[in-house]
């Protein structure tokens, strides 16, 4: 299981932009995150082009189905979603890592009996402001 914020385990952090120009704010190989949504297109394909790590917060099952089509590198879904997304991911053999936000270190325990990729704290995430 990857745990990324964990006070015990170092791990990459997630640059959380909302355009392009914020990208080169990020350290060089930074993983960026974003939401998926229509007006994200541009920077989703950008960061393809550019083959830049990027991680995407889904809302639902048909999002999670396009974050993998996209080629995202890890796919961040709720957690009343992520079993079936997990298994999804599976069933289809998506390279995306499926990854919840938690906030409590008991919510590690529950994702683990679940088969959950991995799970995200908070400082994990960092918002850049434009």
């Amino acid at each position: 299981m990857l745990l990324f914020g964990h006070r015990f385990i170092p791990s990459n952090r997630f640059y959380h932009v909302f355009d392009i120009d914020m990208i080169a704010k990020t350290p060089p190989s930074s993983t960026i995150y974003l939401e998926f949504c229509e007006k994200n297109l541009d920077i989703i394909e950008y960061l393809r082009l550019n083959q830049i790590s990027f991680a995407l917060y889904v809302q639902n099952i048909t999002e999670l189905i396009y974050a993998s089509a996209l080629e995202a590198n890890y796919i961040f879904i709720d957690k009343k979603n992520v079993k079936t997304a997990q298994d999804i991911a599976e069933n289809y053999l998506f390279d995306a890592k499926i990854l919840t936000h938690i906030t409590a270190e008991e919510e590690i325990e529950e994702m683990a009996l679940l088969g959950i990729d991995g799970v995200v704290f908070p400082e994990a995430i960092i918002k850049l402001s434009s």
